[in-house]
C-alpha cells in the first residue's frame, strides 16, 4: 500500500514533468534510470529517495521543495478556496495551465486579471 506522501510527490513529479512537455522516457534518461522507473513513482507505488529526488528535482528546474507543497493542510486550503484537492489530476487543468504559461508574460498577465475580475463577478 502506497504512502499518501509517496503519492503526493509523484503527482507533482508527473504534474512538473508534463508542464514541461517531457515524457517519462526523457525524463528517465537525464537522471539515469529506466522509464518504468518513473512510472512507478509518479503512481506513488515506488518511494523516491531523497538523492534521486534531488536528481529529478535538477532534472525538472524545480527546488525539491517543489514536491511537497500542497501536502500539509490541503483539506483547509479546499475548504478556503472551493477547489478541489487534488487539482494536478485534472487534466483539463493541467492544459490550462500549460497553455497559460505558454502566453507571453504580459499578456498574460492581462488574462489573469480578466479571470480575476469575471470570478469576483461570479
Amino acid at each position: 500500500m502506497s504512502h499518501p506522501v509517496d503519492v503526493h510527490v509523484g503527482k507533482r513529479i508527473r504534474h512538473r514533468r508534463w508542464m514541461n512537455g517531457t515524457t517519462q522516457q526523457q525524463l528517465a534518461e537525464k537522471v539515469g534510470i529506466k522509464f518504468q522507473q518513473i512510472q512507478k513513482y509518479e503512481t506513488g507505488m515506488n518511494r523516491v529517495s531523497a538523492s534521486r529526488l534531488w536528481d529529478i528535482a535538477h532534472a525538472l528546474g524545480v527546488d525539491v521543495s517543489f514536491f511537497f507543497e500542497g501536502l500539509e493542510g490541503s483539506g483547509e486550503a479546499q475548504s478556503q478556496t472551493d477547489m478541489p484537492g487534488d487539482i494536478l489530476s485534472d487534466k483539463e487543468a493541467l492544459e490550462l495551465l500549460r497553455s497559460y504559461y505558454a502566453i507571453p508574460e504580459a499578456q498574460r498577465r492581462r488574462l489573469f486579471d480578466l479571470a480575476r475580475a469575471l470570478s469576483d463577478a461570479a
